[in-house]
């Protein structure tokens, strides 16, 4: 991938996880140009590339748009990332070095900071947002200590879907503590270099956002 390409792949992709462009959307081939600064022939590269990914999909007269995702699918992926991310929790646990670890612990009291108590008028997103992004981080350290090529490929679509459509955001207060509770235990199984602790928050982790989003969905149902 060409260097221009590149760009349009890096700026497209974080318009995508961030709602920039949200599910349902097309993507508009010269605005994404003009806002990466490129030509719209990287665009296309990049694209292309999104769309094997998982995180656009070709529509007939409509050209590349973000997709939506039905609850069903949604199921199938967190069971997946619930396999997926245990694995790479449970090989990241003797593998991760201090400096990540550090970073990991940091992200963590991050994460808590943004969801806890805080005085009226200071949070206007009630943390979901800076939760957002420190989540990203937090679970891409894992993945990359986790030293695999072939368990970080797998996981890059599973992992990057539920962003697409800013899982997060629905999330209720009880489960963005319980989220960011299951962090900081993370960091602690880490430093026990406790594959197996590791390994079962991660697993209860990832199950407990899922109930979250189910949850959610059958409330607004309600």
């Amino acid at each position: 991938m060409s260097v221009a390409a590149q760009k349009a792949y890096d700026y497209l992709k974080s318009q995508i996880l961030n709602g920039g462009v949200p599910a349902g959307e097309h993507v508009p081939e010269a605005e994404v140009a003009a806002s990466a600064g490129v030509s719209r022939t990287p665009v296309r590269e990049a694209i292309r590339r999104l769309s094997s990914e998982g995180l656009l999909v070709r529509r007939p007269h409509l050209g590349a748009v973000v997709p939506t995702w039905s609850q069903d699918e949604l199921e199938e992926v967190f069971s997946l990332r619930a396999i997926l991310e245990t694995r790479a929790a449970e090989r990241a646990a003797t593998r991760i070095g201090p400096a990540d670890l550090d970073r990991l612990a940091l992200l963590a009291d991050q994460m808590m900071q943004a969801v806890g108590p805080a005085p009226d008028g200071q949070r206007p997103n009630d943390g979901r947002a800076t939760f957002a992004e420190l989540n990203v981080q937090f679970h891409n350290i894992i993945v990359t200590a986790a030293g695999s090529t072939r368990l970080s490929s797998m996981l890059e679509q599973v992992i990057h879907i539920p962003l697409s459509v800013r899982t997060i955001m629905r999330y209720d207060k009880e489960a963005l503590i319980r989220s960011a509770g299951h962090h900081i235990e993370l960091v602690s199984a880490f430093r026990a270099r406790d594959s197996a602790w590791a390994a079962s928050v991660m697993r209860s982790h990832v199950l407990a956002a899922w109930h979250a989003i189910a949850l959610e969905a059958t409330t607004r149902r309600v």
